[in-house]
């Protein structure tokens, strides 16, 4: 399983990942980073401690915001599905596809906070 050295809040945290993912990991590294250090420059963060948390916390406030996008679509989905004919459908199969990879998206986001919370 291949290790890989990520820098959060200028410290390095060594994972371990599947096989073909160390991209993957380094690319979410950089967005919770990014995220992290914007919240840090607004000054609403005390100490690092309270800055992970307010980060964390914005995290999983856009995983729930995506949550509930993807809910919302299926249901309009299933709702216009049952209920109107396949040439006025505001979406077609793309859509189910990419709202199928948000849900996805976000709950790998979920394993790799809590595995770097963890560290």
């Amino acid at each position: 399983m291949p290790e890989v050295t990520l820098n959060i809040n200028g410290r390095g945290y060594s994972l371990s990942c599947d096989e073909g993912q160390e991209a993957r990991l380094k690319e979410v590294a950089a967005y919770v980073n990014s995220r992290l250090k914007s919240i840090s420059s607004s000054g609403a963060a005390t100490d690092s401690s309270h800055l992970l948390v307010l980060t964390s916390l914005v995290l999983a406030d856009e995983i729930f915001d995506l949550r509930d996008d993807v809910a919302e679509i299926e249901e309009q989905a299933r709702y216009l599905q049952g209920n109107a004919p396949a040439a006025q459908l505001p979406f077609d199969e793309d859509d189910a596809l990419v709202a199928q990879a948000i849900d996805h998206l976000a709950g790998k986001i979920e394993q790799i906070a809590a595995r770097i919370q963890k560290a």
